[in-house]
């Protein structure tokens, strides 16, 4: 881990509180259950090949951080058997919705981290992830929580590592300044090349896009989307 890695640590804080309501007795038992069997931990040692995570070949590994109630995740899941994804979420009412979309729809391409995305940044191998999704993170509004959002140059340097020459980041919000400053910020760090030839790249939903909470209340309060996608150089 580098030093600038490394020394970042005391000011991460790229989520809030870690739980909400009381979970329904169905939420507590995929929980005890089903997260201990699909839980990566970056505590164990660094493996070379993220296909093994699997129970079934896997063609290519996908990584959404910060998946909210799992519905995106569940929805690629289901679209693209043959990709790996792993989704990482700290808020324990999230995770219990998504473990319980994985348990009813069957699902074995999944595997979930409940913590800090960074660390498990830090574990994965380098150049064994195709795509990033960070999809409506929260844009932490106000100037002073700036530092906070997830897009950072060191966070963006972590991305660099993990993805494959050619892989994607992707990122969609409803929050101009956010939007803004993820083209900044990518612009910056130089490693990564920003896709759309026109406007219409990047109003455009993904191909595939099955909308998210985050995205219906954007529109119900008025907000158009931005969804942006980089190539890593």
């Amino acid at each position: 881990m580098s030093e600038e890695i490394r020394g970042s640590r005391a000011t991460e804080a790229f989520f809030g509180r870690r739980k909400g309501k009381a979970l329904r007795e169905r939420q507590v038992d995929v929980m005890e259950h089903l997260l201990p069997a699909l839980r990566i931990d970056p505590k164990s040692p660094p493996v070379t090949d993220l296909a093994g995570l699997f129970p079934h070949p896997v063609e290519r590994i996908r990584l959404e951080i910060g998946f909210g109630g799992g519905e995106h995740l569940a929805h690629r899941a289901q679209e693209e058997p043959a990709t790996g994804f792993i989704g990482v979420e700290p808020f324990v009412n999230s995770m219990a919705k998504l473990l319980a979309s994985v348990r009813d729809l069957g699902l074995n391409n999944i595997r979930v981290f409940d913590d800090d995305a960074t660390f498990l940044l830090d574990w994965l191998p380098a150049g064994s992830i195709d795509q990033i999704d960070l999809l409506y993170a929260d844009p932490w509004p106000k100037r002073k929580h700036w530092k906070r959002r997830f897009v950072s140059q060191v966070n963006l340097e972590r991305f660099h590592r993990v993805l494959k020459p050619g892989g994607v980041f992707c990122f969609a919000s409803d929050i101009d300044t956010y939007v803004n400053w993820t083209l900044q910020h990518c612009s910056r760090h130089g490693g990564f090349a920003w896709t759309a030839r026109n406007a219409s790249d990047w109003l455009t939903p993904y191909a595939g896009w099955p909308g998210t909470r985050y995205e219906a209340k954007a529109k119900r309060e008025g907000r158009s989307s931005a969804y942006l996608t980089f190539r890593r150089v």
